[in-house]
């Protein structure tokens, strides 16, 4: 079967609808047009569950619609949240002398080690997992945390139940339904019928309420969060653990954002006694080294971690493993090792700080027009809250009013609904632009404000609007350094 127009909707598409249905009109929300030969293979009943495109490319799918529309449109994107630094030239030259290496005898390397290099492996467990009893062969490099979430899956199957956060990052929705975890998509809520959504919202402070989630085999759990940017308490985690020591449940806890933590959270679940009985822990070099398009990640899966039976769940995972992927690029591998070296790290640290700076001027600027904001402390995300309005109706609003890229809450789950998730943007030529951009953001998004509550209904006064004061944040803004926005 050959077909056209659609193709990329389909591509990862997500979990929940993603927007209104006016330009779909089957059973799964697609235009299927048959132009061809059609084989007598079916169609693989799981990829017809996941419904409309997945968030991040519908996202840059309005984002060039608005520009073929307003194509003088100076764009501020805050919405998807890649890296924009530059990776210190501490790293990229130990990945250049690897690639230099390449082309001679002595420094030649072919396949590697499905697990990783072992001198990565133990570096990973030294800076991370000091004193948690974490061991190098516990760690299986990979090419990022999103598709060992997809390995996980394939290692667990479709026979189990799986609880996730509600709001949280797609992929764990869309790879259950893959997998065929997921059941059916209830239209009226929006949830899949066989997965446990765990609410996660400033009522419980973005921790789900354990005494009210039934038992489900898995429990994924992003700290800090995307996209709320909460980052769990050692308490919280803890209580996580004995709620799935309890249960015989295994968590699935990703990190990724690990290393934005300021508050002294917790920056593994391994930190917490038990832990290695009941959890998995995956992270990724993406966000705290700028490797978003070099790719490189880790899984850590305890040996003393069991299945039902008796069986290591990790002698499986080396399996999965050995069977679907041929080991991260030695490339890749160079240069995360020179990330974990003393000068490595120190440099890295200093573009974290770079980042938190330009978050903290975001929570500012946005709580400074009298928006309830939340996260910014311990991840590079925030979370503003927009009471009784459609989400995906901000984000269009904001978009055509003001060309402010951002993200609407509810693609990260039913209870992302009237949230918008602001991330890392683009980096500014200089100082003077980039607070020329903020101030532009502010006025247009105080503009936007307007806009939004006439078309709602909303009294303006709701948000609290006459609290601005320019002056102070660009001086703010001063005083913080570069920021990148």
């Amino acid at each position: 079967m050959y077909y056209s127009q659609f193709l990329s909707r389909v591509c990862m598409p997500h979990a929940v609808l993603l927007q209104p249905k006016e330009s779909w009109n089957s059973k799964y929300e697609f235009h299927v047009i048959i132009v061809g030969h059609c084989t007598k293979v079916p169609r693989n009943s799981n990829l017809e569950k996941l419904r409309s495109g997945y968030l991040f490319p519908e996202i840059s799918r309005h984002e060039s619609e608005h520009l073929q529309k307003n194509p003088d449109a100076s764009l501020i994107r805050l919405g998807i949240g890649d890296t924009t630094q530059p990776i210190p030239d501490t790293i990229t030259l130990a990945m250049a002398e690897q690639v230099r290496g390449l082309s001679t005898i002595q420094g030649y390397r072919g396949y590697g080690a499905e697990q990783g290099n072992m001198a990565l492996r133990k570096a990973i467990a030294g800076k991370f997992y000091q004193d948690m009893g974490i061991k190098a062969n516990e760690i299986f490099v990979s090419d990022g945390a999103q598709c060992d979430i997809s390995r996980l899956q394939m290692l667990l199957g479709s026979n189990v139940t799986v609880a996730v956060q509600d709001p949280s990052f797609p992929a764990y929705i869309d790879s259950s339904v893959v997998v065929g975890q997921a059941g059916e998509l209830e239209e009226e809520t929006g949830k899949y019928g066989n997965i446990i959504y765990m609410n996660c919202g400033p009522e419980n402070d973005f921790f789900p309420d354990l005494s009210t989630i039934p038992r489900t085999d898995i429990i994924f759990l992003c700290s800090p969060n995307n996209p709320t940017g909460h980052a769990a308490s050692w308490q919280q985690l803890k209580q996580l653990v004995e709620f799935a020591e309890a249960n015989g449940s295994i968590i699935v806890h990703d990190s990724a954002y690990a290393a934005y933590i300021r508050d002294g959270s917790p920056r593994s679940i391994f930190a917490i006694p038990g832990a290695k009985e009941v959890a998995i822990e995956i992270s990724s070099f993406s966000k705290f080294a700028g490797f978003t398009g070099v790719r490189l990640g880790w899984t850590v899966v305890p040996e003393e971690l069991l299945y039902s039976n008796g069986f290591p769940v990790i002698k499986d995972f080396n399996r999965i493993v050995c069977t679907c992927f041929n080991g991260a690029s030695n490339i890749a591998q160079a240069g995360g090792l020179a990330c974990l070296s003393t000068d490595g790290y120190h440099d890295l640290c200093k573009v974290i700080d770079y980042y938190m700076e330009n978050a903290k001027i975001l929570v500012d600027g946005f709580t400074s027009l009298g928006w309830k904001v939340y996260g910014g402390k311990n991840a590079p995300y925030i979370w503003v809250h927009f009471p009784g309005m459609s989400s995906w109706n901000v984000f269009a609003e904001i978009l055509k009013k003001t060309n402010i890229v951002t993200v609407p809450g509810r693609g990260f789950g039913p209870a992302g609904e009237e949230y918008i998730r602001l991330a890392i943007a683009k980096q500014a030529a200089s100082e003077g632009a980039r607070i020329s951009l903020l101030a532009r953001s502010v006025d247009q998004l105080q503009k936007a404000k307007e806009s939004i509550c006439q078309a709602y209904e909303v009294e303006v006064s709701i948000f609290s609007a006459d609290v601005r004061d320019y002056d102070a944040v660009e001086r703010a803004i001063k005083e913080a350094g570069p920021i990148d926005v």
